[in-house]
């Protein structure tokens, strides 16, 4: 992708750089692929809020994504490369020849014409979904199933991808993106390449209201707030606050919060910090 750095002719505009779009191909989304999607401001269902600093953006509708791929052995050409409010990657609309219509996460490189294909035996090329157990090893890949026939969860952002380290008996070693390595069932499919809009982090959004946009309200720091208000709040003049922590108490840096003995973490191999677990 490219980036724009905009002149400064305003204030909005000195510190903002954005994105070019120079691979979006349409701005007009497929209709029978839309939903309604309703905003809930960080309420729950009783609509009591239970997560501050959100409400307000603009208007979105959820666009439909294929994360399972499940339409084995039939090719589908890439029609258009999309915009997709809901996600940081970008979308591509595939047109199958049986004539349904699909959106899956675009890979970096895919363009409008590109034949892709999902199958057991199909070859491990760029847009291809296929087990882990059929692809060679160093493979680069994204939308990663979890368990099998779950759909893909894992990889799923901009720019983002994993690489398939080994194969053993019945499970697939893959490094994550945080370089964590991790098992994963051999069974599962992955789509082959890396998730597109790879300089999504190097935007800039150049002014506060270009996150209400987002529905993103302002935070206020905890350091500002009153003793009743906020552990790191209070004192006279400008406090520092203390240790960073939550409102909760929750200390924010350095505090482990994994369990000791969470069911998956026999699929952990090492952690992204490169130490390896307890119980291993």
């Amino acid at each position: 992708m490219a980036l724009k750095k905009y002149k400064p002719i305003t204030a909005g505009t000195r510190w903002r750089v954005g994105n070019a779009y120079t691979e979006i191909t349409t701005d007009k989304p497929e209709r029978s692929l839309l939903e309604k999607k309703k905003s809930i401001a960080g309420r729950n269902s009783q609509g009591r809020r239970v997560m501050r600093y959100r409400g307000g953006g603009h208007r979105k509708h959820y666009r439909i994504i294929d994360f399972k791929r499940n339409k084995n052995d039939i090719q589908a050409t890439v029609a258009t490369i999309e915009y997709d409010p809901n996600r940081t990657a970008f979308i591509a609309l595939l047109h199958y020849v049986d004539g349904e219509k699909r959106y899956i996460i675009a890979p970096q490189g895919l363009s409008v014409g590109d034949k892709v294909i999902s199958g057991e035996k199909v070859a491990p090329e760029l847009g291809h979904n296929l087990p882990l157990k059929n692809m060679p090893l160093g493979t680069m890949i994204h939308n990663v199933e979890l368990q099998p026939n779950q759909g893909g969860i894992l990889v799923r952002s901009a720019g983002t991808s994993a690489q398939l380290n080994a194969k053993e008996d019945k499970y697939a070693v893959l490094k994550m993106p945080s370089g964590e390595l991790r098992r994963v069932s051999i069974n599962c499919w992955a789509t082959v390449g890396t998730v597109s809009n790879s300089d999504h982090q190097l935007q800039s959004y150049g002014k506060a209201g270009r996150k209400r946009w987002l529905g993103v309200r302002p935070r206020t720091r905890g350091v500002a707030m009153n003793p009743v208000d906020h552990p790191m709040g209070g004192g006279e003049g400008r406090a520092s606050g203390g240790h960073p922590r939550s409102r909760t108490g929750k200390y924010a840096k350095g505090e482990k919060t994994r369990k000791k003995n969470k069911a998956s973490n026999k699929f952990i191999l090492v952690r992204k910090n490169g130490k390896k677990l307890s119980n291993k």
